[in-house]
């Protein structure tokens, strides 16, 4: 009986070590994918910048061809 208590308790340490190892890969992986959407969603910011810039200057051409 003890032996199988002391077997179980070996293997929810391992069962909690093994948990505790595919948490931390998993916050690793969820940071770096964090990272990639602030990445992305910083570049889409930019993009929308540039267009609103150059939509800007195209209306400036058309009104002084127009004007």
């Amino acid at each position: 009986s003890l032996n199988g208590r002391v077997r179980a308790h070996s293997r929810i340490e391992s069962d909690t070590q093994k948990l505790v190892s595919e948490r931390q890969r998993l916050a690793q992986e969820l940071d770096k994918v964090s990272a990639k959407a602030k990445r992305l969603d910083d570049s889409s910011a930019e993009v929308a910048r540039r267009l609103v810039v150059a939509m800007e200057s195209v209306r400036e051409v058309l009104a002084k061809e127009n004007g």
